[in-house]
């Protein structure tokens, strides 16, 4: 066993923990809910970046290559200046959700490159322009572009001609736990001689402004290359750095006089910016005292030259805490090589095992502490001025049992740096390979009474909690399970899946009483994270009036059954109480299955038999039923409510076992739904599915159809059909449509950041995929299917899986020429050796051509590359 591996399996929570410390700062903190006491909750506009240098958080802190406790009450993340740009490089920059014409995106470059699940090891690389960072040109011109035309991107601006930028590697490593290696490898990429400003940064999180009589602490000079934190509560007692640098200190307090006009001088947020950029000497502390200290390099690299800067926090004092840097950090570095090289050693492509590798560090980079705390936030804080009245009323005014405070994984710490429920599921997947602990924790922290609302709903995100995502956490916690299980040599944790369960159990109960309008096991649910997929705002009143019976609602529910079931049956083989439950949410997926089909009613079913397809059906003020016949991943979304039951654990639970049959012989019109086959020796296997083989067939032919859903990088959320054909549905009298758009939403629906009318989305095709795995395990390799249809070839269902697997692969993956399609609209990324092996891991991709979409660094679900990446003979 390799020694990371037995870090984690030895691992201790607490300070003694390796991942008490940890990649745990946001990326961006402004702009975003939890900062917002605007009376209107416009976040954007009431925390922008401009404000972000000189204001004070008051729930987190932000930076570069940020690495934090668990409380995030020392940070320690890097800032840069060229010489020539108007403010110092503290934190990332982007569009707010206004200024982009494809709303909010982070617009720089960087990428990070390594990680070991217990933080021993982490590696990232931001690439500085040594011209002006064009903030100004970035948000005119996307400002002047329509949602038709592609977004201005940094690269578009020419501010990296002629490679003038530097590279500036970042790593840290831990000597033990809570002795923290940062050392940052600066190159000059350009031909000229170049000025960089380096300044590693140890900021204390300011938490004495929000609560009177709270002790502020304190940093001071203590000696040559070091700084002292007091007090010794927060757990570290020395900065040391290496080298001729000036120590800086400031406050990490507001800046009154700039950005209210209010207030006399002092020591600011703002300090550092104002003394190396402005050279404004007084805006620091001659002291050397402060909460926010700066370690101030300055360099000039010649063309092609590099320069290495180290640091080191400690919870001690050392005498020469320089002496074996570089033999600790190269360890780690070994260490983190050890172990991937265990992790990968079935996966031959060395292609493959780089991206899988980054896949996981982009995904443990990713982990932030999230901290809100929703009655204090409505109220305002103690001695300071209070949140207008309307906030009571307002956003997550409903929401007053949540108090967050905790390392969450989140999608995207720019983009998105709050945790959004069902990404978190998803993220679960890829986690549990390296971090199976982490993930289970993640799973069951959502559920917790902290976050999960007394009426059982799972909060969504900041933006609204009261959202609704599909209900995939009961999923992702029986395949995190199975996932560990393995790992642990069939040993699973069944203290971890009872208590998820029994919450989940909760959450099921407020589906059924609040997303099931008339109580027939229709289910409603909303937008359910496919944003604009409807030709309306499926969360919102419609325009029509009346309300919508949703297939990928009812599919998600009937999924959620059977995962409820299966969950039930395995706590059932060591508790024969849970038999009765495991009953229970069988009959509730046959429920369902029977309502899907109108077995009992007069209405209009979601199944249409001419098209062979589910869709949506709206149902009006006057009783009318119509279907809205848009062919998108809502109807595809059935093939996920699958299970199979085995005959051997059929015996082992004869309760479970009785009531199946009684149900099956009393209720033969129920029964019909159940297929079965006769297996010799064994028994019945039995398959639960909301597709039996003549609809199987027929779905399957329109997902695999390339001239509709099948890409040649996996599964478009609508189809191509669309292009030629848009789905148009006339509302007083306005045309309401639905169009394939392969790339960015071309609508500001949903805030226009996100779109699935025609790109291709990783969790969708994840959940695809183990789908018709689970369905070759009940059909075998007799039943074949034609794939891509209309090609004359036919593969057994797990070979189509397998084939959607390396299609989805493909958008990664180096081709013939060597190129990425990921990339294939940076052209000039796929040759620069500068970029070689930097893999950006974006949001979602283009339904054609498999470029990047979206958020460019959400490795949070796209992270699941890393599971499709794992051999299936090793599968874990």
């Amino acid at each position: 066993m390799n020694i990371e591996r037995e870090r984690l399996l030895a691992n201790v929570p607490g300070e003694e923990s390796w991942q008490h410390w940890g990649p745990y700062l946001s990326e961006r903190q402004w702009g975003t809910v939890r900062e917002d006491y605007s009376p209107g909750g416009t976040a954007w506009e009431y925390f922008p970046h401009d404000h972000a240098r000189s204001r004070a958080y008051r729930w987190g802190e932000d930076g570069i290559a940020g690495f934090s406790d668990a409380e995030q009450l020392v940070c320690l993340s890097l800032a840069m200046w060229n010489g020539c740009d108007a403010i110092l490089k503290e934190r990332l920059f982007g569009l707010t959700n206004a200024e982009g014409n494809h709303a909010e995106d982070v617009k720089e470059h960087y990428f990070y490159l390594d990680a070991t699940p217990t933080h021993s090891y982490l590696k990232m690389l931001y690439k500085y322009p040594q011209r002006p960072f064009p903030y100004a040109d970035l948000v005119a011109e996307n400002g002047r572009r329509g949602t038709d035309v592609p977004e201005y991107e940094l690269l578009d601006t020419g501010v990296f001609a002629e490679d003038r930028y530097f590279d500036v590697f970042v790593e840290y490593a831990q000597a033990e736990p809570g002795d923290i290696l940062m050392k940052i490898t600066a190159f000059n990429r350009g031909g000229a001689p170049a000025v960089l400003h380096l300044l590693p940064q140890l900021v204390l999180r300011n938490t004495w402004t929000w609560e009177p009589g709270t002790a502020k602490p304190k940093l001071r000079a203590a000696g040559d290359g070091a700084v002292g934190i007091e007090p010794e509560e927060l757990g570290m007692s020395r900065l040391y750095f290496d080298g001729n640098a000036d120590l800086l200190f400031t406050e990490n307090e507001s800046n009154a006089p700039r950005l209210w006009n209010t207030g006399a001088a002092g020591y600011f947020k703002d300090g550092f910016h104002e003394r190396i950029v402005g050279g404004h000497r007084e805006r620091v502390n001659p002291a050397q005292t402060g909460t926010k200290t700066g370690v101030w390099y300055q360099s000039v690299l010649p063309p092609g030259g590099r320069q290495e800067y180290r640091l080191r926090l400690s919870r001690r004092v050392l005498a020469a805490p320089f002496d074996q840097f570089e033999s600790l950090l190269n360890e780690r570095r070994t260490e983190a090589d050890l172990y991937y090289a265990d992790l990968q050693k079935h996966i031959v492509s060395a292609d493959e095992r780089v991206v899988q590798r980054q896949a996981f560090a982009g995904l443990i980079w990713s982990k932030q502490f999230y901290c809100l705390d929703i009655p204090r936030w409505l109220k305002g804080d103690p001695g300071q001025i209070s949140p207008p009245e309307p906030r009571l009323h307002g956003r997550n005014a409903e929401w007053r049992n949540l108090n967050n405070a905790d390392i969450v994984s989140m999608p995207d710490k720019w983009e998105y740096p709050w945790y959004a429920s069902w990404d978190l599921a998803f993220h679960c997947i890829p986690f549990a390979l390296i971090d199976a602990e982490f993930a289970k924790h993640q799973l069951v922290l959502l559920t917790r009474e902290w976050y999960m609302h007394p009426n059982g709903q799972v909060p969504a995100y900041e933006w609204a909690f009261s959202d609704v995502n599909p209900p995939v956490h009961a999923w992702a916690a029986w395949r995190v399970y199975q996932i560990d299980r393995k790992q642990s040599g069939g040993y699973g944790d069944l203290q971890f899946l009872e208590r998820v369960f029994h919450k989940l159990m909760l959450n099921f109960t407020w589906w059924v009483n609040r997303k099931d309008n008339l109580g027939r096991n229709i289910f409603q649910g909303g937008f359910l994270g496919l944003d604009n997929i409807g030709v309306f705002d499926r969360s919102a009143q419609l325009p029509t009036g009346g309300y919508i019976n949703q297939s990928d609602g009812t599919s998600w529910m009937a999924m959620y059954s059977l995962n409820l079931m299966r969950i039930a049956l395995e706590l059932a083989e060591h508790n024969h109480v849970y038999e009765d439950i495991a009953s229970k949410f069988f009959e509730h997926f046959l429920n369902i299955a029977s309502a899907m089909s109108c077995m009992y009613s007069a209405d209009i079913g979601l199944w249409d038999e001419t098209d062979k397809f589910f869709y949506d059906v709206l149902n009006l003020p006057n009783d009318q039923r119509v279907r809205l016949r848009i062919r998108s991943m809502v109807g595809l979304i059935p093939l996920f409510a699958v299970e199979t039951l085995e005959p051997e654990m059929l015996d082992r639970l004869p309760g479970f076992r009785k009531r199946l049959e009684w149900f099956l012989n009393h209720r033969p019109d129920l029964a019909g739904l159940v297929s079965h086959w006769q297996s010799p020796g064994r028994g019945q296997r039995r398959l639960l599915s909301l597709l039996r083989g003549h609809r199987m067939k027929s779905l399957l032919r329109r997902m695999l159809d390339e001239s509709e859903f099948l890409s040649d990088y996996g599964v478009r959320a609508l189809s191509r059909a669309h292009l030629a054909h848009p789905f148009v549905l006339k509302v007083d009298g306005v045309d309401q449509s639905v169009r394939y758009s392969p790339a960015e939403s071309e609508s500001r629906q949903f805030g226009g950041n996100s779109n699935w009318r025609g790109p291709i989305w990783f969790p969708l095709n994840f959940l695809i995929v183990e789908s018709l795995q689970k369905f070759h395990h009940y059909y075998g390799d007799d039943f074949k299917v034609e794939c891509p249809t209309g090609s004359g070839r036919y593969l057994t269902i797990e070979e189509v899986a397998a084939e959607l697997s390396h299609r989805l692969s493909r958008i990664f993956l180096k081709d013939a020429n060597g190129e990425r399609a990921v990339l294939r609209h940076q052209p000039q990324l796929q040759t620069d050796p500068h970029y070689q092996d930097c893999i950006p891991f974006y949001e979602y991709f283009h339904g054609d051509t498999g470029r990047g979409v979206g958020a460019s660094h959400q490795s949070g679900w796209t992270s699941l590359i890393a599971k499709l990446l794992m051999p299936r003979a090793h599968d874990w």
